[in-house]
């Protein structure tokens, strides 16, 4: 897997800080070009937006910040078959900054796990949903909490950007708890809150609490509970206004759903072993997510819990 080291890490970053949250510039320039897979072809490099620490779907791997996780070998799959001559090169993001990363053009397609919700689809464009996510809590085993009414009176910690805030305070008016929501700057943060006692909960989607516990100095130490808050389709992402890039994405996503591809792309990420402790996840697939490959769609949020 081809790595991105630091410092030009860093140098995007300050392009992307120098255009702005708002940027238009980039965006209209890779209209003009054609679009994003012109862009790619013509510049031969494509800028793969990354997690550091949302594992399985997107995070670094050792010293050398290879990246790897079930979103990011989709979108290298994805632009090895549209743009096999480029240069793959990674991007870390942030939940704060995926969208308007995407949307000023400093990366090509974004990675990490994102949900899809009507505002954001404002700012960007998702491909079919290729994960549904239940949005629940990781405690200490030795808490005794099992319920989300056992958090009245509380810190929580949620990491800045996720809807887990939101979904969080809404938690607080529909069951009348008073919650103490401390944000913290990424998953890796918000589990160490619960870990060190800061935090008596840490709420995220099932998969990457499963897959943060997993990778975490001593995973017998949490367990996941609570009904599930929400699902939420989580999808790759890209600029808007490149109906040609959608089609040639959700053509490559779907065509693996349809062939069983994805399924086994599933399996491997959340039913075998993965890096770096080569610890199973052990999440089987949601009927939910079976129906959805059966019958690919986009679909924000929104639709999901009405």
């Amino acid at each position: 897997m081809t790595s991105h080291s630091r410092p030009s890490r860093w140098r995007l970053a300050a392009i992307a800080l120098a255009f702005g949250a708002a940027a238009v510039a980039p965006t209209a320039h890779a209209q003009a070009t054609g679009g994003t897979l012109e862009k790619i072809r013509s510049s031969g490099k494509a800028v793969i937006g990354v997690r550091e620490a949302s594992p399985p779907m997107a995070y670094a791997l050792g010293a050398h910040e290879k990246f790897t996780g079930y979103h990011v070998e989709l979108c290298e799959r994805i632009l090895r078959k549209l743009a096999p001559q480029a240069k793959l090169e990674y991007f870390a993001m942030t939940p704060q900054n995926t969208m308007p990363l995407v949307q000023n053009g400093t990366v090509d397609i974004g990675c990490g796990p994102a949900t899809n919700t009507l505002v954001r689809q404002q700012q960007v464009a998702f491909a079919v949903t290729t994960y549904i996510s239940q949005v629940r809590m990781a405690v200490r085993a030795d808490s005794g909490i099992t319920d989300w009414k056992q958090l009245d009176g509380k810190s929580v910690a949620a990491t800045t950007g996720t809807t887990a805030v939101q979904l969080l305070r809404k938690l607080e008016r529909e069951q009348n708890v008073k919650i103490n929501v401390a944000q913290q700057k990424d998953n890796l943060e918000s589990l160490l809150a619960v870990e060190t006692g800061r935090a008596s909960a840490f709420v995220l989607d099932d998969n990457l609490l499963a897959g943060i516990v997993a990778n975490s100095r001593d995973p017998k130490l949490y367990k996941l509970v609570g009904t599930s808050l929400q699902s939420e389709p989580i999808a790759i992402l890209f600029r808007k206004d490149d109906p040609a890039f959608k089609q040639a994405v959700d053509g490559e996503l779907k065509a693996m759903m349809a062939s069983g591809e994805m399924a086994r792309h599933y399996d491997k990420w959340f039913m075998q072993p993965i890096p770096p402790r080569n610890t199973s996840l052990n999440l089987p697939m949601s009927d939910a997510l079976k129906a959805l490959f059966a019958n690919p769609n986009d679909e924000p949020l929104e639709s999901y819990n009405k």
